[in-house]
């Protein structure tokens, strides 16, 4: 898939409008438009990484701060203390429906295993 078929990259761009949660240099968060919880949100790579696997070890700190974003929208959305799901989908098998990288954050209800 090139970038400039990707759902992702597009919403990044402005090409397709988007609720924008929270957005920086490097990941952008919107709601999910499918919400399997209450709190469906995606935290984003702004670069285009395909799938969690083709990651390198220059990738590791994006990653990890795709993690502290996830919790700090979890905060905002109330559902730190209550409890919420991180979650990276890998792959068509893993779940991975949009292949650019990003980590689902779900929360507000009770989450079956």
């Amino acid at each position: 898939m090139e970038q400039n078929d990707c759902v992702f990259c597009n919403i990044i761009e402005r090409s397709i409008p988007a609720k924008i949660i929270y957005e920086d240099d490097d990941v952008l968060v919107v709601p999910d438009i499918l919400p399997k919880a209450p709190v469906h949100m995606l935290v984003i790579t702004k670069r285009h990484i395909p799938i969690v696997s083709s990651m390198t070890e220059a990738d590791e700190p994006l990653f990890g701060k795709m993690i502290f974003i996830a919790n700090k929208v979890a905060k905002d959305a109330e559902v730190d203390e209550t409890g919420y799901r991180l979650s990276f989908n890998v792959g068509r098998e893993g779940g991975q429906v949009v292949p650019h990288v990003h980590l689902h954050v779900l929360g507000g209800k009770q989450l079956s295993e």
